[in-house]
């Protein structure tokens, strides 16, 4: 019997920025690798907006990351531009899918309503984990009706948390290897609807990359530690689980990790000091790419792209240099 060749299923991979600023230089590089890694498996390129946070994110800031994204030669196959049928791709026209989702997980798990301030969170009290993060010990979880009905009446408005099992979530990242993660002692409760109704980062996330068939999620390190509870989510609305890979993050002489307020490195001076070609060249030589920072266009790079050349440790940078 003749055996059949199935053809490998296509990657999916996305860039999803939050348009709360002009984009800056660690941006771009993520953008860069996310890019790269798509294309260099013949796979299909998704642009989603992550503007959740209406308070911040701003629609011109939206097209001016696009206007940014096609500068460089960075180009999708879906997104705002571009509608598939995995629209809307803006997070903020997606409320009634988050709750959709929120009523799915309150069958599964417990979500209850917590009452705790931002100052009540970060009392010299409160167990912090390694990387800052505060673990949250739970205090509202077993409040009693006539507790809760007192705190409201106070004029307090609750976000909305999830209750997590004592249970170790375990993943193998694409560049950092194995990992794992005791929810209950490395996590915590999270939010997944804040107090001002808008809903949280780990909800949203995880519902749009399963509605849009994401099979390769490329972004910083700094959300590494997120990966588990996000894991965690998918089990609970049944959906797959990508592949992750984390990059290492571009940061400053002095170790701080590069930020829209580094201003100097946003794109708006970026292409005033240089040319796309020239950008991308000093990129993918810091990603180990190429051999120097000759100009060059990601397309250039598409070949020359491997997971394997690209550094474990965060890559530091002499911002007077750019």
């Amino acid at each position: 019997m003749k055996e059949t060749c199935l053809p490998a299923p296509c990657v999916r991979g996305r860039f999803a920025p939050s348009p709360s600023g002009r984009m800056h230089l660690g941006n771009i590089w993520c953008a860069l690798l996310a890019w790269l890694s798509v294309r260099s498996q013949k796979g299909s390129m998704i642009l989603r907006i992550e503007d959740l946070d209406t308070d911040r994110c701003r629609p011109e800031y939206a097209e001016q990351l696009m206007d940014d994204l096609h500068w460089l030669g960075l180009d999708w196959d879906e997104g705002p531009d571009q509608k598939q049928t995995d629209a809307p791709y803006f997070q903020s026209e997606c409320a009634e899918l988050y709750e959709q989702a929120l009523k799915k997980i309150s069958h599964r798990a417990q979500i209850y309503p917590c009452y705790c301030s931002r100052a009540d969170l970060h009392t010299a009290s409160a167990p912090h984990l390694s990387d800052g993060t505060v673990l949250y010990s739970g205090r509202c979880r077993h409040l009693s009706q006539e507790q809760r009905k007192t705190l409201e009446q106070s004029g307090r408005r609750p976000s909305l948390r999830v209750a997590v099992p004592d249970c170790t979530i375990q993943f193998t990242d694409g560049l950092y290897g194995f990992k794992e993660q005791n929810l209950c002692c490395e996590c915590g409760d999270f939010l997944l609807r804040r107090s001002d109704g808008v809903f949280a980062y780990q909800l949203a996330v995880v519902v749009d990359d399963g509605r849009m068939n994401v099979t390769q999620i490329v972004r910083g390190r700094d959300l590494l530690s997120s990966t588990p509870r996000q894991i965690w989510l998918q089990t609970l609305l049944g959906l797959s689980q990508p592949d992750y890979i984390h990059t290492p993050l571009l940061c400053a002489q002095d170790g701080r990790r590069l930020s829209k307020r580094e201003h100097d490195l946003d794109m708006s001076a970026l292409r005033k000091r240089y040319t796309p070609a020239q950008l991308t060249g000093r990129l993918g030589f810091l990603a180990g790419l190429v051999p120097s920072d000759a100009e060059c266009t990601p397309n250039d790079l598409i070949s020359l792209f491997s997971w394997d050349k690209i550094p474990r440790q965060d890559v530091i940078i002499d911002t007077s240099n750019w």
